[in-house]
């Protein structure tokens, strides 16, 4: 598709045992939106937690990049902030601060989402963790850059790390990156990371979607203590078939959101996370 996708929507009414909409408790949505089904292309989650109005954001997050000529024509159509960086190249700000650079370039057959960039405070000690334990290639080294592009294939969106040579601040939104494998791999990934006295955040656990699949999971945090979630693929690919009811769902929650009235009746404020 040439245009970004819901393409599905979810609502918890209590926080998630493996913290995936943050260390919040209480009730919560999640929104996956993308280019094409979520088994061949780069999905991006947002959740919503219900009591929070506002994130701290760090310095974590160095924006996505994604190749679409058309995406940078409807930004101008809509007169939304463009600021070029380079030939070709812009960077805009979504709600909240993120960071998405643009490629004025045509897009993609495949999927247009180029790159995700992280932060990372030692950049030979994150490329031994995500190469050497994760098992990712190192595609393109800039030295001079002090940043690596990786991937675990050349079809699929990559990973740059950024070395910032100062500590990564994760604010309080606690994003994390997530990949599917083959579900019989989770045992021998959290076993590699104990052999390795790495940091794992949940040892294997099943999370419930309700009326759909349940899949099992091992999160993980690197070095810089960015989040990484691995899913068993069989039951993920069930969870994450596309639901042409999506938007619908999306636009029902939102209208039936009433959580800034309540707080206002109350004469409360939503936390600031």
């Amino acid at each position: 598709s040439c245009f970004c996708l819901v393409l599905r929507h979810e609502e918890f009414e209590e926080g998630c045992k493996a913290t995936c909409n943050g260390p919040y408790d209480g009730k919560w949505s999640k929104t996956m939106v993308g280019f094409g089904p979520e088994h061949d292309h780069f999905a991006a989650e947002l959740t919503y937690n219900y009591g929070v109005g506002e994130y701290r954001l760090g310095n974590d997050f160095l924006g996505l990049t994604l190749q679409s000529s058309q995406a940078v024509g409807r930004a101008r159509r809509l007169g939304w902030p463009l600021t070029e960086v380079s030939e070709s190249l812009y960077v805009t700000e979504a709600p909240g601060g993120y960071r998405f650079y643009l490629l004025d370039r045509e897009q993609p057959d495949c999927d247009p989402v180029q790159k995700v960039s992280l932060a990372v405070s030692d950049l030979q000690r994150s490329v031994h963790y995500w190469s050497t334990l994760l098992g990712m290639n190192v595609m393109e080294m800039n030295e001079e850059k002090r940043c690596v592009l990786m991937g675990f294939c050349k079809s699929q969106c990559k990973l740059e790390l950024q070395d910032i040579g100062a500590p990564v601040d994760h604010g309080t939104a606690f994003g994390r990156i997530a990949f599917s494998c083959p579900r019989e791999q989770l045992p021998d990934i959290e076993a590699l990371m104990r052999k390795e006295k790495q940091k794992i955040l949940s040892p294997l656990v099943s999370l419930d979607t309700p009326g759909k699949a349940t899949v099992e999971v091992v999160i993980l945090a690197d070095p810089d203590g960015h989040e990484i979630c691995f899913v068993g693929d069989e039951a993920f690919r069930q969870l994450s078939t596309l639901d042409p009811n999506g938007n619908e769902l999306l636009d029902k929650a939102m209208v039936a959101d009433k959580s800034d009235e309540w707080f206002a009746k109350h004469n409360k404020q939503k936390a600031s996370a």
